[in-house]
């Protein structure tokens, strides 16, 4: 098996992706007559729906090819809590406070013993998150689905003007980035093509890890930033995940210039040698070491810096619109 060079080439075309997200939202127009409408537009990391004094917020999102992972190792005591984390990381973005969560399985065949494992991953991702599980769905859809797919939806809530959208991002904010914990869930259809094509799942890194073990390290849960947001003033957050940097876009139409990117752990570094993968792809389709960010005003980085630890200014707010990495542009 070659080894794929891009995103693309392993399965996943990110510009595809964009264009297609937008052929369906062009069709969802319909807007809920009477109380509790939406608050904003289809776009960003949540979907707000106005709830009086405080906002409602909807996420969904699921573990991916990251369950393929899952099944090579025979271990699936952790995908649970990468549920979680995708679902309540994309809710802290926007200062709301995950409450209420509903995972949904589908597979071709139920496995009692997976779904134990399943169960308590999802578990420890909610002690993590402080949310409560309150149902589920699993569906057996043989001849329809192969193997096991877990996703899930996630409800967070809070007091309409304390939301942080992004409308107060402007040039000179800077952009305090925060380390994450790997390569999260993201990115693994292009990771596994390359662990595959050099047959190295059991190949040890310098931390001692096998890289199979590697890929597998649950996605970091960012519960700390709601404490931040009543300590300190933050224009905007990001979650780092499929898209890389491209994911700032989504906040504002200013640009973002990342002068000193977070140090990449080491899975990184040998998805991109051994993948022979461009730096640009890799942070256009990894976090590389930064999995959250906090976008806040010059002078105001201090307490995410103290509270975080690993944490550092990456980059600022440009006036000039798009993604540089380092002066080069990333789309």
């Amino acid at each position: 098996m070659s080894s794929p060079r891009t995103y693309r080439d392993a399965g996943v075309d990110i510009g595809l992706e964009a264009r297609a997200i937008s052929a369906l939202v062009q069709n969802l127009s319909f807007r809920r007559r009477g109380a509790y409408p939406m608050m904003g537009g289809v776009g960003h990391f949540a979907g707000l729906i106005d709830f009086g004094d405080i906002a409602l917020a909807l996420t969904v999102d699921g573990v991916g090819t990251k369950m393929l992972v899952a099944d090579r190792l025979q271990d699936w005591s952790t995908v649970g809590i990468d549920c979680m984390a995708m679902n309540v990381n994309d809710l802290y973005v926007m200062n709301m406070e995950p409450v209420a969560f509903v995972d949904y399985i589908a597979t071709d065949r139920l496995s009692v013993g997976q779904m134990a494992q399943i169960g308590e991953g999802l578990n420890e991702g909610a002690r993590q998150a402080n949310v409560n599980i309150v149902g589920g769905e699993t569906a057996t859809l043989k001849g329809l689905v192969n193997g096991l797919d877990l996703a899930g939806t996630c409800l967070g809530v809070q007091r309409k003007e304390r939301v942080i959208a992004g409308e107060k991002i402007r040039p000179g904010d800077l952009v305090v980035g925060l380390p994450s914990s790997g390569i999260h869930s993201n990115g693994l259809s292009l990771a596994r093509r390359v662990v595959e094509s050099h047959d190295a799942w059991d190949e040890t890194l310098s931390s001692g890890r096998s890289i199979g073990r590697e890929l597998l390290v649950p996605t970091r849960i960012y519960h700390e930033v709601l404490d931040l947001a009543r300590e300190t003033e933050i224009h905007g957050m990001c979650h780092v995940t499929g898209g890389g940097l491209l994911n700032f876009s989504r906040l504002t139409g200013f640009g973002f210039e990342f002068t000193d990117p977070m140090p990449p752990q080491e899975i990184f570094s040998w998805v991109q040698e051994h993948g022979e993968v461009e730096r640009a792809e890799m942070y256009r389709t990894f976090n590389m070491g930064m999995g959250f960010a906090c976008i806040v005003p010059e002078g105001a980085e201090g307490p995410v810096l103290k509270r975080v630890r690993g944490s550092q200014v990456a980059g600022v707010v440009t006036a000039r619109p798009g993604i540089y990495l380092e002066e080069e542009e990333i789309r």
